[in-house]
């Protein structure tokens, strides 16, 4: 599944096992600048999150994404802590991690403004602070003009379970309790669907 993900990002798999502690050995080995990890670990390995802990403790620039079938807040809560760049769902789209990965080497997001006439280039969005990827901006754009989980996973082919996924990583990123204080945000700054991401 990796290889498929990532071929189009030109992006090399160095190496695939299924144990923590061959995963430690080959970032002793070389440079890796992108780890992918589960949660579960074979019997008597330490599992996912310690490894990504253990790993950027090693390799302090390298990203690391946890890809996961569990969606319990204290799974997420615990890679964020051990310093997972991003927490991406089994069952998502291959295009969530796709843009994880992405947004990982690219963290700058743009939007395109209205046309002034003036020539000037685009101005940098705040979700580039934010850290939102494409789907979540999409789900933020979408929140913002009122529609529901129900609809949102209609409408994007997903799960209702992963629609709640994104709006709670959404909500974190953005310092916000509920999607009335993210719809908000994204009006406030300018994120509304009539202004497209490029």
């Amino acid at each position: 599944m990796i290889e498929q993900v990532v071929e189009p990002l030109h992006i090399r798999v160095v190496a695939k096992v299924t144990r923590a502690g061959a995963a430690l050995d080959i970032l002793g080995e070389q440079r890796v600048d992108l780890l992918v990890t589960g949660v579960r670990m074979p019997d008597g390995e330490i599992g996912g999150i310690e490894l990504v802990r253990r790993a950027l403790n090693r390799s302090p620039d390298m990203k690391a994404i946890v890809l996961s079938m569990y969606e319990e807040r204290v799974f997420v809560e615990a890679a964020f802590a051990a310093g997972a760049f991003a927490y991406v769902l089994k069952s998502a789209d291959p295009y969530d991690l796709r843009a994880a990965i992405r947004q990982a080497f690219e963290p700058a997001v743009f939007y395109a403004p209205e046309h002034n006439g003036n020539g000037a280039d685009p101005v940098e969005s705040p979700s580039a602070d934010a850290g939102l990827t494409r789907r979540e901006i999409e789900i933020l754009q979408l929140v913002a003009e009122g529609y529901s989980n129900a609809q949102l996973a209609k409408m994007l082919w997903v799960t209702e379970q992963t629609v709640k996924f994104h709006l709670s990583n959404i909500y974190r990123k953005l310092g916000v309790a509920n999607r009335t204080e993210a719809g908000r945000w994204a009006q406030v700054h300018g994120l509304l669907a009539s202004q497209p991401i490029t």
